[in-house]
C-alpha cells in the first residue's frame, strides 16, 4: 500500500504552472496537502483521481503507473470531491444502492457493505430516511459512505470540513483517524487545524510549487520562540498590528488580549509572553513571508 508522486507537473494550456515538480511517498495514514486558494491542490487531486494527465511525472500504486492501468487505480481508489450533490428525495438506502451498482457490486454482497457502512459512519438508524433531511455532518459521513463501499486502498478528500460546525468537524476527525489504520488518506483542505490534529504528515504548495514536506511538528519550528500574547488597549491595536504579524485577538472590555508572530525582539514590547505554537502561527507565517517575497520579485523586475 504504497502511493509515490514523482516529480508531477501541468502545465495548461494558457501557459500557467498550475502544478511544478511535485513529489511524495505516502503510505498507509492520514496525509494533510495545505495551501492557498489557487495553490495546485485542485490540480494534484484532479490527477491522482484521473481525472486530468499530466503534464510531466508520474504516479505509482505500489510500483505500477495509475495512467496506465487506470481502471485498476479506480477500483481501489475512493474520491470524495468539494462538492457532492444528493436527490434530496432519495433515501439513503437508494443511494448507496445506486453507487454500489456502479462499483459492480451486486445482490446480497452489496447489500451487506450498505449495513457495513453505515455501521461505521454512524447512520445504521437512518437507513430508510431521506437525504434532504440531514444535517451537513450526516450529509459529509453519508459522502463517506458512498466513497467505501468498494473497500478502497486509498482515499482522496477535497475540502471535506467546509460548511461544517465545530462539533460535526471534530466527528470527522476522528473518522478519519480510523480511517487512516487501514488505508492511504489524503486531505487537501485550507482549514489548518483539520492538518494538526488529523495528519501525521502534511505537504504546503504555494503557487504551484511544493515548499513543505514532512511532520507538522517540524514546521511548527518555523515560529519556535516568536510567538507571543499580550493586553493591549483597545485604541493601540491598529497601530500594533501595523507592527506584528497579528494571528488572534480577544476584546476584554477597553483591552484586547492579542497572539502575534514578533517582528523584532518582543522583549521590548509591554507584558509580552511567550506561548505554545501551533500549526496555524507557522502558516500565517509562511504566507506572509510568501508575500513579502512577491513584492521583492516585482520591485527586481
Amino acid at each position: 500500500m504504497h502511493l509515490s508522486i514523482q516529480n508531477l507537473s501541468k502545465v495548461y494550456q494558457d501557459g500557467k504552472t498550475a502544478l511544478d515538480c511535485f513529489n511524495w511517498e505516502l503510505e498507509r495514514g492520514i496525509y494533510g496537502l495545505l495551501g492557498p486558494n489557487g495553490a495546485g491542490k485542485s490540480t494534484l487531486l484532479e490527477i491522482l483521481s484521473l481525472g486530468l494527465m499530466p503534464t510531466s511525472g508520474r504516479v505509482l500504486w505500489d510500483g505500477w503507473d495509475i495512467q496506465k492501468k487506470p481502471n485498476a487505480f479506480r477500483r481501489i481508489l475512493g474520491y470524495l470531491p468539494q462538492n457532492y450533490g444528493f436527490y434530496p428525495e432519495l433515501k439513503t438506502w437508494q443511494i448507496l444502492d445506486y453507487m454500489g451498482r456502479l462499483h459492480g457490486l451486486h445482490g446480497r454482497r452489496l447489500k451487506r457493505r450498505i449495513g457495513e457502512v453505515l455501521e461505521v459512519m454512524g447512520l445504521g438508524n437512518d437507513v430508510k430516511r431521506k437525504v434532504g433531511t440531514f444535517s451537513g455532518g450526516m450529509r459529509q459521513r453519508l459522502v463517506i459512505a458512498q466513497s467505501l463501499l468498494h473497500s478502497p486502498q486509498i482515499l482522496v478528500i477535497d475540502e471535506p470540513t467546509t460548511g461544517l460546525d465545530p462539533g460535526e468537524r471534530v466527528t470527522f476527525r476522528n473518522m478519519l483517524f480510523d480511517l487512516g489504520r487501514s488505508c492511504v488518506v489524503l486531505l487537501s483542505t485550507h482549514i489548518v487545524k483539520d492538518v494538526e490534529f488529523s495528519c501525521h504528515q502534511m505537504s504546503l504548495l504555494y503557487d504551484g510549487v511544493q515548499r513543505f514536506t514532512g511532520e507538522p511538528v517540524e514546521f511548527m519550528k518555523r515560529v519556535e520562540g516568536r510567538v507571543f500574547e499580550t493586553l493591549i488597549p483597545f485604541e493601540e491595536f491598529a497601530k500594533f498590528s501595523k507592527e506584528q504579524c497579528v494571528i488572534a485577538i480577544q476584546e476584554r472590555g477597553k483591552e484586547v488580549t492579542v497572539r502575534f508572530i514578533a517582528s523584532n525582539d518582543a522583549r521590548e514590547i509591554p507584558g509580552a509572553q511567550p506561548v505554545r505554537v501551533n500549526v496555524e502561527d507557522a502558516y500565517v507565517d509562511f504566507i506572509r513571508q510568501c508575500g513579502e517575497e512577491e513584492l521583492l520579485d516585482e520591485e527586481v523586475v
